[in-house]
């Protein structure tokens, strides 16, 4: 190679020397931004999207200024047993279904009374038999006293001893305690009679007041105990509800107790019956608070009761206000959504709606603003749902999934 090529040559190499370590240029810096970046991509755009908390927009309707709170609970009865029996027996016959009314006392099962009738038996002898002693130391009283009276007679022309006259008294005496006793055995025999009775009826089992049967826990054969004493005894017949006790109750939390006052009106519907708007007053408020879930339980009474109304059922209670309020005027067509769905901007209002699981931009015209809800004239329509308290770092077409509520 001749000298010219060879400084050719060299005038391509690079001097490294020129480059200090601190002009290198940053690469690791680049490729960490574009990876971060990259990530951040993929997260947004993801199949599951970004978790946010969405609402429904709902058509804006008169009166809805006069609920105040919200709440949901069940229907429960203030008189509901459990009908048992005083004793332990066996079940002879059930004579109740599920469904049946039964008036205060009405027959609803008997147990085996044989036992209970022999031991009746056995006391009414008893009694028999003390009432007979009683009438066999009568007439013997009645010739000791006359004796008595004699010797008496006797004493007085010294026709009998003092001896005779002492062991007539004495004998007197002594039928007149054993008469006293045998009086005291008839009122025990008596009272024996009596418990048999008892236990005889105490094997009848009668419903404690009116109301429908809702349950049958018995059937012929079975034992059943007032108590528990194993899995083979029962230990009720069938259970009572008195339709006419039907109420509310639902757990209001704490944070908006001060909504909440007894006599307030309220309106429930069953979640049976959609639509269904059944007026109702709150009975009163309990006076003792939850500390795991922090609320308050309200009990709440119907206006008038309805063969619909059924233990149990989910009910959901709108609390209104006392005082009558005119109902506010909303434009045609509006909707109401929370106010935290709406982001105020210097060119005017917009949400986010979030439509096959992104989301979209939305400008809005508002109306106003209604028990903290937000009266949107133009932009929405009803049953569309919006992201409540958006991110701002949002864009149009975000892939986002909905928390659940």
């Amino acid at each position: 190679m001749t000298s010219a090529g060879r400084e050719a040559l060299d005038g391509l190499k690079i001097d490294r020397s020129a480059v200090g370590p601190g002009r290198a240029f940053p690469w690791g810096w680049l490729l960490l931004v574009v990876a971060v970046a990259a990530a951040g991509w993929w997260w947004w755009q993801r199949p599951g999207g970004l978790l946010v908390e969405t609402a429904l927009a709902r058509p804006a309707a008169e009166g809805e200024s006069r609920v105040l709170l919200n709440a949901s609970g069940y229907v429960t009865a203030r008189r509901a047993a459990t009908v048992s029996a005083k004793v332990t027996g066996k079940v002879l016959e059930v004579l109740v279904e599920e469904g049946l009314k039964v008036a205060e006392g009405q027959v609803v099962a008997r147990l085996d009374d044989s036992n209970a009738q022999v031991g009746l038996r056995l006391n009414e002898a008893q009694l028999a038999a003390a009432r007979l002693s009683l009438d066999e130391t009568r007439p013997r009283l009645i010739f000791a006293e006359l004796e008595l009276t004699r010797f008496r007679a006797l004493l007085a022309s010294r026709a009998a001893s003092q001896s005779d006259l002492a062991r007539a008294e004495a004998e007197v005496a002594a039928l007149q305690a054993r008469l006293a006793r045998q009086v005291a055995d008839i009122a025990v025999a008596e009272r024996s009679v009596d418990e048999g009775r008892q236990q005889v009826d105490d094997t009848v089992i009668r419903a404690p007041f009116a109301g429908v049967v809702t349950t049958k826990d018995a059937q012929p054969g079975e034992i059943i105990s007032p108590m528990s004493s194993g899995g083979f005894t029962r230990t009720g017949i069938c259970t009572v509800v008195d339709m006419e006790s039907l109420e509310i109750e639902v757990d209001v939390s704490e944070s908006y107790l001060n909504r909440v006052q007894a006599d307030q009106p309220a309106e429930a519907m069953l979640d049976a019956y959609a639509g269904w708007r059944i007026p109702a007053k709150v009975i009163a408020i309990i006076p003792s608070a939850d500390r795991q879930k922090a609320t308050v339980k309200v009990r709440l009474g119907f206006a008038a009761l309805d063969p619909r109304i059924l233990p149990e059922m989910g009910v959901k209670v709108a609390f209104l206000r006392r005082e009558a309020v005119a109902p506010p005027v909303f434009p045609e067509g509006a909707v109401l959504v929370p106010g935290s769905a709406v982001v105020s901007a210097a060119g005017g209002h917009y949400a986010w709606v979030v439509r096959e699981g992104r989301v979209q931009r939305r400008e809005l015209q508002l109306g106003g603003r209604a028990e903290g809800d937000a009266v949107v004239a133009a932009g929405l329509q009803a049953g569309e749902s919006v992201v409540l308290a958006p991110a701002a770092f949002l864009t149009e077409g975000v892939a986002v999934r909905a928390a659940k509520p």
